[in-house]
């Protein structure tokens, strides 16, 4: 099976490099994210032979992997970054990981020094400048790496690479380049290629899947308080419309992962909101109370269930679907009644037939007071409009998710700035909101604003960070300026780690070690204007839209720079060994109670101490 090149039989014989080159342009990549260097200088050149792909430079090699990441969600499904040998490969591994925990399939090339200078068997550390084992470094977080180990090869390993990238559950790949092949010559017409294997990456498929299928639809039907949990493999498979029929098929609640927070629209009629440690009460309280859980596309990570995760769900009937057969298997307190290893899209389309000419019981009642959960608990509180001399960043979040359209792409970083995001962004249909959930390091949002803008044709992009996330990468000013793309960054500034802030006031007594002491930023208005970007500054309420909307009518790269309360807190969260429908602040426990149909934990708790001192 060919899946490089183009009428590969008529290229006359070529370089490696200038036939990588050929293979990623075949595959639809149209911008190599890179940083130079001696060892893949050869592969580089190979561009100045080229007019369908070109190279974007970056500052840093960790950003060339977050951008290509960014890239590869919003553009061909596919990217690519390149680094040199040593340092440069290894500066690659956030990045890498990021594609790996969030399956977004990437390749990285790097550069190595020449076979005869490879250490080998040797047991000596190194012998080429800069020599550095990449492949076995990356092994724990790609599908697939490898050192090309001759030149003819090069059309076998980039299928290779490529197939299984993109196949079953996608992730990054990485092939490392001796220099002395990326110089050789090879003829494209008489090398070999790779040949997929003929079974599937799925174990459930044909009748199988149709029984579970059967099962499914069994379970459904005794249901009285069924929840569907949208998962970020959704998105992958690309079964965002698949998702919002079957929704409207069952009129089950709806509730998401962060990974598949922008799939449903805020205003959809059955959407509560994210489940999870920093989720919405109304989307915890649902899945708390259900009796049937449909998952699909969500591997169900302690963020989502809370670290005791035998009290996640437990008086549903959990169903769960995902590409990943080890995600199915791994448990950890947690046991499906049914799992399903099928891409969401086939499993989707499959269970919309087998509702189609069958009448499930209503759920009315439920829904109801399902949704007036969200009524009642919202996360933008109206006392967070009262502060008076920093910024509300639940105000801000909701005020600019008000002044974006619905084509707009909101990427945001982690910690403190990513949890006021996914608490109080009201999605539109249409937008796209992530981050890199998975690995979730600082420093993601601002490159991949730039491999996003890339992809899109230099498209506005809102990029939300903060102080300390935005230092992390905050060299990539350059690449913005050079490129002049059109992302608005958003700091939210409360001079210090804030989620670690809290964490030490509720574990720690208040110590901000390394969070406050010790911690500075820089001055983000005079390091804009340093690279001649427009800057701007909103240090209260009332000051939101009006600069907003001034930011999003500039047209080129902009930093606005927001003044966060320094204390500011999370709100809500959920504290350690707590069950996720008890999220701090506290309710009431009269309140609370009246919010539970499955026994709380507590209250279960306290019966079985009581019948001990009985006993």
């Amino acid at each position: 099976m060919l899946i490089g090149l183009r009428n590969v039989v008529k290229i006359l014989p070529m370089q490696v490099a200038d036939y990588i080159l050929e293979f990623l342009s075949s595959q639809g990549i149209k911008h190599v994210f890179l940083m130079t260097g001696g060892a893949i200088a050869f592969v580089v050149d190979a561009f100045s032979r080229r007019k369908d792909i070109s190279y974007i430079c970056t500052a840093h090699e960790q950003a060339a992997a977050m951008m290509a990441e960014a890239y590869s969600r919003m553009g061909p499904g596919f990217a690519c970054a390149m680094a040199t040998s040593g340092p440069g490969a290894t500066n690659l591994v956030t990045g890498i990981a990021c594609a790996w925990f969030d399956s977004i399939p990437i390749i990285c090339i790097t550069g190595q020094v020449n076979t005869y200078e490879q250490k080998g068997a040797s047991g000596v550390r190194q012998i080429g400048f800069q020599e550095t084992e990449i492949v076995d470094i990356v092994k724990p977080i790609t599908k697939f790496a490898a050192q090309l180990d001759k030149a003819e090869n090069i059309r076998f390993y980039l299928e290779k690479a490529t197939y299984i990238a993109k196949s079953g559950r996608p992730g990054p790949v990485l092939l490392d380049l001796p220099m002395n092949y990326q110089r050789a010559e090879i003829n494209p017409a008489e090398i070999a290629g790779f040949n997929p294997p003929d079974d599937l990456p799925f174990t459930d498929t044909g009748v199988e899947l149709k029984n579970k299928i059967r099962q499914t639809v069994d379970i459904l039907k005794s249901a009285e308080r069924p929840v569907i949990l949208v998962g970020g493999g959704i998105r992958l498979a690309k079964a965002d419309k698949e998702i919002l029929t079957l929704a409207n098929q069952l009129k089950y609640p709806l509730i998401t992962s962060w990974s598949g927070y922008d799939l449903i629209p805020r205003n959809h009629p059955l959407y509560l909101g994210a489940q999870g440690v920093y989720g919405e009460r109304a989307a915890n309280f649902a899945v708390q109370n259900s009796d049937v859980l449909l998952s699909i596309g969500s591997r169900l990570d302690t963020r989502q269930t809370g670290g005791k995760v035998a009290t996640y769900a437990r008086s549903a009937k959990v169903i769960m679907i995902d590409a990943d057969r080890a995600e199915l298997d791994k448990r950890r307190g947690l046991t499906p009644v049914l799992t399903i290893n099928s891409d969401a899209k086939v499993f989707l389309t499959e269970l919309i037939k087998a509702l189609k000419n069958r009448q499930l019981p209503t759920v009315d009642l439920w829904l109801r007071k399902s949704l007036s959960w969200r009524k009642k608990y919202p996360n933008v509180q109206k006392i967070y409009y009262q502060e008076k001399k920093y910024v509300n960043p639940y105000v801000f979040i909701s005020i600019l998710s008000e002044e974006l359209d619905e084509k707009a792409v909101i990427i945001t970083d982690e910690g403190a700035n990513l949890t006021w995001t996914m608490q109080a962004f009201a999605v539109k249909q249409g937008q796209r909101l992530f981050s890199a959930f998975g690995n979730s390091p600082m420093g993601y949002s601002f490159p991949a604003s730039i491999g996003a803008s890339i992809a899109l044709g230099k498209k506005e992009i809102i990029c939300i960070d903060g102080d300390g996330g935005f230092q992390i990468n905050l060299q990539e000013l350059t690449t913005l300026a050079n490129y002049k793309l059109p992302v608005k960054i958003f700091i939210l500034n409360n001079r210090g780690y804030g989620i670690i802030k809290q964490f030490q006031d509720l574990y720690l007594e208040g110590r901000h070690e390394a969070t406050g002491k010790g911690y500075s930023c820089p001055d983000f208005i005079k390091l804009g204007k340093a690279y001649d970007i427009k800057t701007f500054s909103i240090n209260s309420n009332n000051q939101i839209r009006k600069v907003i909307q001034r930011v999003l009518r500039w047209k080129g790269p902009v930093i606005c720079d927001i003044k966060i309360k320094p204390r500011q807190k999370l709100i809500p969260k959920l504290e350690f060994g707590k069950p996720i429908e008890d999220l701090s602040p506290l309710l009431s426990r009269k309140e609370f109670y009246g919010n539970m149909i499955v026994a709380p934990i507590e209250q279960i708790t306290a019966k079985k101490i009581k019948i001990n001192e009985i006993n």
